[in-house]
């Protein structure tokens, strides 16, 4: 691109060399060359524009591809991963075999991350198969998943009020997912992790919050862009994640017509997702 921009200027100035060399510069000489000038930003504006939009767009048609292919592999390392776990059960190998299990099922997480990213970059928006659900049962089970994921992270589940409804219950295990790892990676590892998840007439909110470093107004503003992370020091989450964790669960609750918000103030931080009850409204 610099190259582009430096090309461009290497032809305006031999363009004016030629024009003054051709003409004596007078008044109308100095605004034809304004206009020229003017003419030849203008292109190189949008030139740059364009290019720096293609270039993202491949780049997110080849992320897209990598990930779907790394996937496929990774698929076929669980299988064999989970077969040779039973083989092995309760034999010196099968804690070795236990551990490349979850750590395989943390790559597929971020390749997952890594796929819908891809979709929402190409405007394929993010899929989800909405289907009557009870998602007191489908938090339940996914905080037990992340107790055994995070063990090192005490949390804690709550309900009340009507919770079944319309969604898409894999999705909504990914942000109870992403919010649990998210609170564990930031958060005071004294303090409990605090998931809630209440019924109203028309939605359901589900909230996660915990204690920790207080995030500044600026940060908040930009906390759903991909590909960022908050700075504080902590160069273990710097390690093992994409920063892509919030702009997923943002996506997620747009593509069910509902919405994600996070307030955070005196060391405690609460990400709140609200889904509307019915198809109708997420639609």
């Amino acid at each position: 691109m610099q190259q582009l921009v430096a090309e461009y200027r290497t032809v305006r100035a031999s363009v004016l060399r030629l024009w003054f060399d051709a003409e004596p510069p007078g008044r109308e000489a100095v605004d034809d060359i304004s206009c020229f000038n003017d003419a030849i930003d203008q292109a190189v504006a949008e030139s740059v524009d364009f290019l720096s939009k293609e270039v993202d767009r491949w780049r997110n048609v080849f992320l897209g591809v990598l990930g779907q292919d790394l996937r496929g592999l990774l698929n076929a390392i669980l299988m064999m991963s989970h077969l040779i776990s039973k083989l092995g059960d309760g034999t010196p190998v099968s804690a070795p075999i236990a551990r490349l299990s979850r750590n395989g099922e943390r790559m597929k997480e971020l390749l997952d991350d890594l796929l819908d990213y891809s979709r929402t970059s190409l405007d394929l928006g993010l899929p989800v198969s909405l289907a009557p659900c009870n998602l007191a049962a489908v938090c339940q089970e996914e905080v037990e998943v992340q107790r055994a994921a995070l063990p090192g992270c005490r949390i804690e589940y709550t309900t009340d009020g009507a919770t079944q409804g319309t969604w898409d219950a894999s999705r909504v295990r990914q942000i109870v997912s992403n919010l649990d790892t998210n609170a564990a990676r930031y958060g005071n590892p004294a303090s409990p992790v605090e998931v809630k998840l209440r019924g109203g007439e028309a939605e359901v909110r589900l909230s996660v919050e915990n204690e920790g470093p207080t995030i500044q107004p600026e940060a908040i503003e930009t906390l759903f862009e991909p590909l960022r992370q908050v700075a504080d020091g902590n160069a273990k989450a710097e390690r093992t994640s994409m920063g892509l964790g919030l702009f997923i669960v943002r996506q997620v609750a747009q593509a069910h017509g509902g919405t994600v918000s996070v307030e955070s103030a005196n060391g405690r931080t609460v990400f709140t997702f609200v889904l509307p009850r019915t198809p109708r409204q997420a639609a």
